[in-house]
């Protein structure tokens, strides 16, 4: 049994994932889906000051506090930032990284998104987000309209600093067993597709391709169980060989 730890994405929170727990319950793991500052049920703490920094102190706290080791830590989206710096930190703590259609930082200035998007987040921030808070992109056109109904409602405007903050990386992260899962079926200007051609390349690193939209865990959540139990078997494969 492997146990996953998950770090969701922007706007959300861990309930997003519910459809994922009995799925990989049923194949003998277990998993936890922690909430970030600021967003889901944890949206009342939000304030300008959240960042980066903080969502990886609130992960690197479910470690601790949980006393997880040989977790299996999957980012997705925004989250891949967060769960590199939580595995940066506490790498001895992690079997393996799952990158989940997910932001894969380097150690350097933040690579979220471009200039130009990044001067019209802070634009949108400014009109739209109480001049510190960004607004929930639309969810997939896919989605159908009963997971539009649950999930839509829960999704809440996220404070601005945690797109925008680079943290310093010492490379322990790479070090670990890693996977990339790419969603072919992103909209029009993939901001992703760079990192998927960087781990599509990577030695070392697993890399698998779902014909699914940017939230598989909501639209195929079977397939994506089915994915990551591969996953969760080789990482144990790796570990047992490791000398």
């Amino acid at each position: 049994m492997s146990t996953f730890l998950v770090v969701h994405g922007a706007w959300t929170g861990g309930r997003s994932w519910k459809k994922m727990r009995p799925l990989l319950r049923a194949c003998g793991h277990a998993m936890f889906t922690s909430t970030l500052t600021g967003v889901g049920e944890r949206a009342h703490p939000a304030r300008p000051e959240v960042d980066l920094s903080v969502h990886v102190e609130d992960i690197l706290g479910v470690l601790a506090i949980e006393d997880r080791r040989d977790v299996i830590l999957v980012g997705r989206s925004y989250g891949g930032m967060v769960a590199t710096g939580v595995a940066d930190r506490a790498s001895e703590r992690i079997a393996g990284l799952v990158y989940l259609d997910a932001f894969v930082p380097r150690d350097g200035p933040a690579e979220l998104i471009g200039p130009q998007a990044r001067a019209a987040t802070v634009e949108a921030q400014r009109d739209l987000g109480d001049g510190w808070r960004v607004r929930p992109n639309p969810m997939p056109p896919d989605t159908s309209a009963e997971d539009l109904a649950w999930a839509g409602p829960r999704r809440v405007m996220q404070p601005g600093a945690t797109f925008q903050q680079a943290l310093p990386l010492t490379g322990a992260a790479e070090k670990l067993p890693r996977a990339y899962i790419y969603c072919t079926r992103f909209a029009p200007g993939d901001v992703l597709g760079k990192f998927a051609d960087r781990a599509r390349v990577e030695l070392g690193r697993r890399y698998d391709e779902l014909d699914a939209s940017h939230n598989p865990h909501i639209t195929m959540p079977e397939t994506l169980a089915a994915l990551r139990h591969g996953i969760a078997h080789e990482t144990g494969r790796r570990r047992r060989a490791k000398p």
